[in-house]
């Protein structure tokens, strides 16, 4: 449900309720569980080594925190809008504005880059189709997807997710039978590769921070479960079974992942940095091991775009409701806004476009203008949580965590360029709210305003 304000009439505006608790677990699953676990964790390893396991669980702690903040929110205020409308009540129209536009671009972006990344290997199995031409098909599909009833594209997404965790399940049962010393002509490397190769922390704590930056940035789509509650049967029930279920899902699938990867193969192997997955397939033997797995990349790729398509819609559809985008964009049909997928989708495919006519220069900023949006927006749902149900520990300690990171992004040479140029981003979108709410304030006096 969203709240519709138009020339101070509040009216309502109601998506199509269809998605049940399982199809929940796994649309959250599907924008979490993409690239930046099968190809990104690579760049993680290789600057902390097997220190990644640290990484990782300082990482999984930062985002179960969030995530126990956010689920307990929406159980009390299951909207679409989610962490944008609680950042509203919480601190005032610019902070829902913030947080909605800067989800909505980070999802956006990152449609680009999975369709562009899930063409690049599709073309190397049938070279005769030029990338683009996979893209404009991906494209379509998807969209088409969430244009349907969303019971659809649950159940489209529930599959797309369950193969990817059934690939993961069977990726970690394959690394406990090598590293049991059970499979033959295998022995076990025991501790070998994560005390031996430089130590557990060949670069120190700086690798470990290093690793965590990646780690966070990977873990970041859970939140589209919080989204998506607001059209399920039984919102309340749903969001609280889904939070809990994607959490230690997510755990599993990333923690146990990087133990397997750093405990069968030398981190400072260069086919970790190319693909960690693959060079583990390869290593143990297994036939076509590299195709192999470009399949499942290619899975979690289409899973995440699915998945990420549906979150900006919804997202763009909550800040349509709330004045802070056109009102055109609001249209429903059968209980689907699709006029909110259309743009959606239509930002991620011109995205894609600039990735291949400007892949050096215009694609690399908006990847980089969008790099540590989740960061802004996992701030505003420990702030509001703080603001709106007063301090506690998980708030305290989430903000100080989020803080840190920031911290050393901005004292890092790598990481300083997406940290800025987000920041950028984000201060442009609150000069915008600043300016929406003096405008505002002089035709609706009770406004609040964006405090000076």
């Amino acid at each position: 449900m969203i709240v519709w304000i138009s020339g101070g009439i509040v009216t309502e505006r109601v998506l199509g309720a269809g998605l049940r608790q399982r199809h929940l677990a796994m649309i959250a699953l599907g924008g979490a569980i993409g690239a930046g676990l099968f190809v990104g964790s690579g760049f993680g390893i290789a600057a902390a080594g097997p220190g990644i396991l640290v990484s990782y669980a300082i990482a999984g702690v930062l985002t179960v925190l969030v995530m126990r903040m956010l689920g307990e929110m929406s159980a009390a205020r299951p909207v679409t809008g989610s962490f944008a409308e609680h950042a509203r009540s919480a601190f005032g129209p610019w902070a829902g504005l913030l947080a909605g536009w800067m989800y909505w671009a980070l999802l956006v972006v990152s449609v680009a880059a999975e369709a562009v990344g899930a063409a690049h290997i599709v073309e190397g199995w049938v070279p005769a189709v030029p990338g683009w031409a996979w893209v404009a098909v991906f494209m379509t599909v998807f969209t088409a997807s969430n244009l349907g009833g969303v019971r659809n594209f649950g159940e489209l997404e529930f599959w797309f997710a369950g193969l990817k965790i059934a690939a993961i399940c069977g990726f970690l049962v394959l690394g406990a039978v090598v590293l049991a010393g059970l499979l033959p002509g295998h022995p076990s490397p025991g501790t070998a590769h994560l005390t031996g190769d430089g130590g557990f922390l060949p670069h120190g704590w700086y690798g470990v921070a290093v690793g965590m930056v990646a780690a966070v940035f990977a873990f970041g789509g859970l939140e589209t479960v919080t989204i998506a509650a607001a059209e399920c049967d039984d919102p309340v029930r749903a969001v609280r079974s889904g939070v809990r279920a994607v959490m230690w899902r997510v755990a599993v699938c990333y923690l146990g992942s990087m133990a397997v990867i750093v405990a069968l193969v030398p981190w400072n192997d260069p086919a970790v940095a190319d693909g960690p997955y693959a060079a583990v397939m390869a290593r143990i033997g297994v036939p076509g091991a590299a195709d192999l797995m470009k399949a499942v990349v290619l899975v979690a790729l289409l899973s995440a775009m699915n998945a990420n398509i549906y979150g900006s819609s919804r997202m763009l559809f909550a800040l349509v409701g709330r004045g802070d985008a056109p009102r055109a964009l609001g249209r429903l049909r059968a209980g689907v806004p699709y006029a909110a997928v259309l743009a959606s989708a239509a930002f991620g495919f011109v995205s894609v476009v600039l990735s291949l006519l400007w892949p050096r220069t215009v694609f690399p900023f908006l990847l980089n203008s969008i790099g540590a949006a989740i960061l802004v927006v996992w701030a505003l749902i420990a702030a509001s949580h703080l603001r709106l149900h007063g301090p506690s520990v998980r708030s305290v300690v989430a903000l100080a965590g989020i803080g840190g990171v920031l911290l050393f992004m901005l004292g890092d040479a790598a990481s300083r360029t997406q940290l800025l140029t987000t920041g950028a981003w984000a201060a442009a979108l609150l000069v915008w709210a600043r300016f929406r709410s003096v405008r505002r304030s002089r035709t609706a006096p009770g406004t609040d305003p964006l405090p000076s």
